[in-house]
């Protein structure tokens, strides 16, 4: 049975909003994923939608409406605060068809991990293009407790963001890193170069993934994928 939701995520973004909006519609593979967005109202945006707002700096939206009833819904509404610093209102409303509950406890959990990542892509990486990989688990990773595997591998325990990894990846050598996301379902990390974003999707029936970001001039994003996605894979063999 089809059922709409409405996720409100708010925060302030060290970063004024020019470098939000252009992280909104220009730099997603810094902080989600690779997106190409017309820039104009009524331009082509993610997924089909259609740009919807556009008035930048401060507002952009796309919207996508299918059969059933469905639609799909993204807003950006972004303030200006002092200290070159941001306030960002972000809503995503649209119609979930099944299993409501989960995927809405998982759209909203994953809503406040992208947007952190957000914050920290325009904090540290604004106006920066990432090499991006988007990697998954083995079918094994989708196991209740399987995400703790991760967190052990990385030696993340009961610590919160702020501390410090130091992991071995073969192929890539040791990656020396700040947490600088940590809970049940979700870490994130940093380097001055990169981010490395995981997933308990576990927890929502789907695999463990990862994603990576990757600033440095000339860097190989498949061959980092590959090595991370030999790692992730060696944590269920």
């Amino acid at each position: 049975m089809a059922k709409e939701f409405k996720i409100v995520h708010e925060s302030e973004i060290e970063g004024t909003p020019q470098q939000v909006f252009d992280a909104a519609t220009l730099g997603m593979s810094g902080w989600m994923w690779p997106v190409e967005i017309e820039p104009k109202l009524g331009g082509a945006g993610p997924f089909g939608s259609s740009v919807t707002v556009w008035e930048p700096p401060h507002r952009y939206s796309n919207r996508v409406d299918g059969e059933g009833g469905f639609f799909n819904e993204l807003e950006f509404d972004i303030s200006e605060l002092p200290d070159g610093k941001s306030w960002l209102r972000y809503v995503h409303s649209g119609v979930l068809f099944e299993d409501w509950d989960n995927q809405y406890d998982g759209a909203a959990k994953h809503t406040a991990f992208y947007q952190h990542t957000l914050g920290q892509y325009v904090k540290h990486f604004a106006g920066r293009q990432a090499a991006f990989a988007d990697i998954q688990g083995p079918a094994a990773s989708s196991a209740p407790d399987a995400f703790t595997a991760v967190k052990s591998a990385l030696g993340i325990h009961d610590a919160g963001a702020g501390g410090h990894v130091s992991v071995a990846i073969a192929g890539l050598g040791t990656v020396e890193a700040e947490v600088d996301y940590v809970d049940e379902n979700f870490v994130g990390l940093r380097t001055e170069d990169a981010m490395y974003r995981f997933f308990g999707r576990n927890a929502f029936g789907a695999v463990v993934g990862m994603t990576v970001h990757l600033f440095a001039e000339g860097a190989d994003a498949d061959a980092a994928g590959a090595a991370w996605g030999a790692w992730l894979n060696g944590l269920y063999s």
